[in-house]
């Protein structure tokens, strides 16, 4: 069997293993008995459990029609509001979802930071490698339209910047009873939007153009890699 296919095959186990444990109950044990091979030739592949699921959260967003559409776009002011918006959305509808895969993935998340912040890690570096380059590439289209100002420093210090403000707005939300009353959710992912795009330096003109436009014709739901 090649190392491609072996790969896959893992994945495969891992996949049925955190579906049915979650990923407390998972362990690489039982993610390699799953696979028919030995734990040895697992860590031969992935380092860890958290590499393991962060690859699994990775093909899924590459999966995505959303996703993929959003990376086909033309680097514009256009996308990079779509990027913002799309991840704004993503994040806060996470707490009114039926599905509670992404709630606990979030936990996953916040909990990492706190622990040895492996998890963390491994999915930052997929979110880049799948969306820093759209992102980047939008922001200087941005600048070169006059639609936003020079950024001083690393652009893509700005969409992580962006990011953490809306997944910390989105752990408010987790508990049943929210941590903080932001509002109403619509009025809420409207001002957050705003928030963030002047954050990362587009002008009010511009986002009343294209934010007002991505919301009044129901914009594609880009779900902004992490689902984390």
């Amino acid at each position: 069997m090649t190392s491609d296919l072996r790969r896959q095959l893992i994945l495969g186990a891992a996949k049925r293993c955190f579906a049915r444990h979650g990923y407390t109950g998972t362990t690489t044990k039982s993610v390699a008995a799953a696979a028919a091979i030995s734990e040895a030739l697992l860590f031969k592949h992935f380092p860890s459990k958290a590499a393991l699921y962060a690859e699994i959260l990775s093909d899924e967003c590459e999966a995505d029609p959303a996703l993929t559409e959003l990376l086909e776009r033309e680097p514009s002011t256009a996308t990079l509001v779509e990027v913002i918006r799309g991840m704004v959305e993503h994040f806060l509808h996470i707490a009114d979802g039926p599905d509670q895969e992404e709630a606990q993935r979030l936990r996953l998340m916040a909990t990492s930071h706190l622990d040895d912040g492996e998890f963390a890690r491994l999915l930052y570096a997929k979110i880049e490698t799948l969306i820093g380059a759209i992102f980047v590439s939008s922001l200087e289209r941005a600048v070169a339209a006059g639609d936003a100002r020079l950024c001083s420093g690393n652009p893509l210090n700005l969409f992580w910047f962006a990011h953490h403000s809306v997944m910390t707005a989105a752990l408010t939300r987790l508990p049943a009873t929210p941590c903080l009353a932001y509002g109403k959710a619509e009025d809420l992912e409207r001002q957050l939007c705003e928030f963030l795009l002047r954050g990362i330096g587009l002008n009010d003109a511009a986002i009343a153009s294209h934010l007002g436009h991505n919301q009044a014709a129901g914009a594609g739901k880009a779900a902004i890699a992490e689902s984390a």
